[in-house]
């Protein structure tokens, strides 16, 4: 499966994007600022993901958000974790709504406040029973390219 976050607005305080499963698009995503992309040091916590091609595994229990919904009943407790991410640990694929719940990882929704998502849970919950739980009751490879 091939997932892609085209980067479409790089701002001083966040990064919008649109998230793509295998070349449709799905929704929108919301990151850290891409620090990176302007040749900026790396902030812990407050930076988005290096552009590139990462694989994402989908049967990985998230000690943060494991036991909570819809992750519990969706995946067994398990999010998205975006693997071997230079300099960064523990990036998942997630529910949020600004910024201040990013802390590095990107978050799905629809981007339809400047700088913020709405029905991010709803979002998430489309995304795993349309696509994830499909990929991981087959043990199908997910592919992240951010772009």
């Amino acid at each position: 499966m091939n997932v892609e976050i085209r980067r479409i607005a790089r701002k001083d305080k966040y990064t919008i994007g649109k998230l793509y499963i295998n070349f449709r698009y799905v929704c929108d995503t919301l990151e850290n600022p891409d620090r990176l992309y302007f040749g900026l040091p790396k902030v812990k916590g407050n930076t988005a993901i290096p552009t590139g091609r990462y694989l994402i595994v989908l049967n990985n229990y998230s000690q943060k958000f494991g036991k909570k919904e819809p992750y519990k009943s969706l995946g067994n407790g398990c999010v998205p974790l975006i693997k071997d991410v230079p300099d960064f640990s523990g990036v998942r694929l997630h529910i949020g709504n600004t910024v201040e719940d990013t802390d590095g990882c990107p978050l799905v929704g629809m981007n339809t406040i400047v700088g913020q998502l709405t029905d991010s849970k709803k979002t998430y919950i489309k995304i795993w029973n349309t696509y994830f739980a499909k990929a991981k009751a087959s043990g199908e490879r997910v592919y992240l390219n951010i772009i």
